[in-house]
């Protein structure tokens, strides 16, 4: 995927802001590229995981439909680990197939470290991260 600086720029902001918690959100697509980021409220409320509301998914999901884009990724932060899908991330990403995985990870106070992966059938595999405007 390739993604606008000022849009990276919101996921780690949004990733920093919801430390020492995971943040959450999606970005919408269009022909592999980032239009759009989608801050979602972590309801689990932890340092280990993420939920999103039900509604507040719908609700994105039909946003992003409507505007003639696409889910394209699904963020998140880890804020004790590496930025590398946990077994959790794994397990979820097996109802979004095609859908990128971007981990900003935030461990240890060190500067933030942004990675892609897609997740399918269990396996992982790193894609880049292309920031252009």
């Amino acid at each position: 995927m390739r993604i606008a600086s000022d849009l990276l720029d919101a996921i780690v902001e949004h990733a920093r802001r919801d430390a020492p918690n995971e943040c959450c959100g999606m970005v919408a697509t269009r022909d592999g590229c980032a239009t759009s980021v989608h801050a979602a409220q972590n309801t689990a409320a932890s340092p280990f995981r993420f939920e999103v509301d039900g509604l507040e998914l719908h609700r994105t999901l039909t946003e992003i439909e409507d505007s003639g884009h696409e889910l394209g990724a699904i963020y998140h932060s880890h804020t004790r680990s590496e930025p590398y899908p946990s077994q959790t991330d794994v397990n979820f990403a097996a109802n979004w197939p095609g859908v990128e995985w971007i981990i900003v990870g935030l461990a240890n106070g060190a500067d933030p470290l942004v990675r892609s992966y897609l997740i399918d059938g269990g396996a992982i595999s790193e894609v880049p991260v292309e920031v252009g405007d």
